[in-house]
């Protein structure tokens, strides 16, 4: 996990990456372990010499052990107070979950949620990255 001591001072914004991971008509969400708490897209920080896709990928599979089949990129999100700890910019993803899921690096757990069950305590801009990519994208 970085150091976000560190982070708070970094002149730029932080790249980051979300993924939305649908599993039939749900969508994959993760409890998050560490502050700030509460549901979340799987996600993180894009790491150097990585891509985009290789970072979602990585993620995806580091807090679900989800593989991503038809991985495509949604929308990026920018606004500085997205993130209470610093600027981040994420660019979200949408992807096909495929295997079996099971909580773990900073995901404490796991749940796939409807469109009609899309929980009020989620983390970060994740509520409103979900209704956009609901309303925009046909499930």
């Amino acid at each position: 996990m970085p150091d976000f001591k560190d982070l708070r001072n970094s002149p730029f914004p932080l790249c980051t990456i979300d993924v939305i991971i649908r599993v039939g008509d749900k969508i994959l969400l993760v409890r998050r372990k560490y502050p700030p708490m509460g549901w979340a897209l799987p996600g993180g920080f894009v790491e150097k010499g990585e891509t985009l896709e290789d970072a979602a990928r990585r993620e995806a599979r580091e807090e679900t052990g989800m593989e991503l089949e038809g991985l495509s990129q949604f929308h990026a999100y920018s606004d500085p107070s997205r993130d209470s700890r610093f600027h981040s910019i994420s660019v979200v993803f949408s992807a096909a979950g495929k295997g079996s899921p099971a909580a773990a690096s900073d995901a404490e757990r796991i749940g796939l949620f409807d469109k009609d069950s899309i929980p009020d305590d989620m983390a970060f801009d994740h509520k409103d990255i979900i209704l956009d990519f609901l309303e925009n994208r046909a499930f």
